[in-house]
């Protein structure tokens, strides 16, 4: 059996999609671990069993200003967080490699120490991509950008990586793992991995008002996420206000982390809570999820064959809010200028126009075929199965590829028994 040592950063949606994967590796005997400058977060995520975890520094989230948007907004999530969240990484990284002696590195795609320290000692590296964004070039139109990001990564590899590498670190050329398929991302691109969403059960979210939920109306579902409390006191009240008005057939459900609005604003058709055990909604059945287009977010209401409506704010969320509205599973607002009445008519269009769900159940479809958590796992397997017959290979070992164990042979047994899904491997927009 296989080390996989896995390298993430503090941040609830890049933890979440690894924690089936690691669950899968280590119910066929794989041993695993962790690395994280949070290891408590990674934790409560994974639960117990998890393998340890281990701790390195990190870096500060700056206080990043509301008005930021577009490049400028890119630019400081690398130049005050990414970047220095990596030098800081690097040290204890190492360390845990050192320590683990894992046969593969899984690097989240923006714990970009864990490729390079991974590249710098000669291991085998997977890229763990809980995003697509990346894969649709956003930089294509801004070649200053784009240059000043390939400076920053050369000078970040000369100071904690091999100075002689030249594997781009959010790009790994043996495995990359892309926690989505080519139906919601785009058309599929050469070395990437589609497994789809890697939807696992959750720790029990205790206090939810279960008995609040009215079955004879429609559930709508609104959340920002765990990073846009600062900035989304005004859209939450437009979204308390619209969906009040449909009161005769919806009922809200509003995640507000933030405390934006007054929980005495509540009541019985609006219900406003710190957080929600989101796939438990989404499992007891929702009609329409309204959301950042957080990349998490957007899959797990599209796992559930869930139409949106998305409200993209910064980073990736664009480009993620276009690949809904491409796959006519949703529809787009402004989330800093939409009116009550355009909210108003987007949660109407989602619920009434059958398209937008037959988008939804095509992206559920796709996502179900994909293999998700188990198809990640099985190329995983992969990996340290090629580099082991490399190594001996390269020690004139008599061991042939034949002979070698591959990770579908330890996974036969519960495939049988499992009826989980296998591997296989016009748009519109309100403002």
């Amino acid at each position: 059996m296989s080390r996989f040592l896995f390298v993430v950063p503090p941040l609830v949606g890049h933890i979440n999609p690894t924690v089936g994967v690691a669950a899968e590796l280590v119910a066929s005997g794989h041993a695993v671990a962790w690395v994280c400058p949070d290891p408590a977060l990674v934790g409560r995520l994974a639960g117990p069993g998890a393998g340890p975890v281990m701790a390195c520094a990190g870096a500060p989230r700056g206080e990043r200003p509301t008005e930021l948007r577009g490049p400028e907004a890119l630019k400081f999530l690398w130049e005050r967080y990414l970047l220095p969240l990596a030098e800081s990484m690097a040290p204890g990284v190492r360390a845990a490699v050192e320590a683990f002696r894992p046969d593969v590195v899984v690097a989240d795609q923006q714990a970009f120490a864990g490729a390079l320290i991974a590249e710098r000692l000669g291991l085998p590296w997977a890229t763990s991509a809980t995003t697509s964004a990346e894969f649709t070039d956003p930089l294509a139109g801004l070649p200053k950008v784009g240059q000043w990001l390939q400076q920053r990564l050369g000078a970040l590899r000369e100071a904690v990586g091999d100075p002689a590498g030249t594997a781009d670190p959010r790009f790994s050329p043996h495995l990359v793992l892309a926690f989505s398929t080519p139906e919601l991302a785009g058309s599929a691109h050469d070395g990437v991995c589609w497994v789809g969403p890697s939807i696992t059960a959750r720790p029990s979210a205790a206090g939810f008002p279960w008995e609040w939920l009215d079955a004879g109306r429609t559930t709508v579902l609104v959340t920002l996420g765990t990073a846009n409390a600062d900035v989304g006191g005004r859209f939450l009240d437009v979204c308390r206000s619209a969906l009040r008005e449909r009161a005769d057939r919806v009922q809200a459900v509003i995640a507000d982390p933030g405390g934006v609005l007054s929980a005495r604003d509540g009541d019985k058709d609006v219900l406003i809570v710190p957080s929600v055990p989101q796939l438990s909604i989404l499992e007891r059945g929702v009609g329409a999820v309204v959301c950042h287009a957080g990349h998490n977010s957007v899959c797990e209401a599209l796992w559930h064959g869930v139409p949106l409506v998305v409200a993209p704010i910064r980073d990736d969320q664009p480009v993620v809010a276009g690949q809904v509205v491409d796959a006519v599973a949703g529809v787009r607002v402004r989330f800093g200028r939409v009116t009550v009445q355009k909210l108003a008519s987007a949660v109407d269009s989602v619920l009434d126009d059958p398209e937008y769900r037959d988008g939804a159940h095509r992206i559920r479809t796709a996502f179900r075929s994909a293999g998700g958590a188990r198809a990640a796992a099985l190329h995983l397997g992969d990996l340290a199965v090629r580099q082991v017959v490399s190594a001996a290979a390269r020690d004139g070992s008599a061991m042939s590829t034949r002979a070698a164990p591959t990770s579908r042979d330890t996974l036969a047994h519960r495939e049988s028994a499992d009826a989980a899904p296998r591997r296989t491997g016009t748009a519109r927009e309100f403002r």
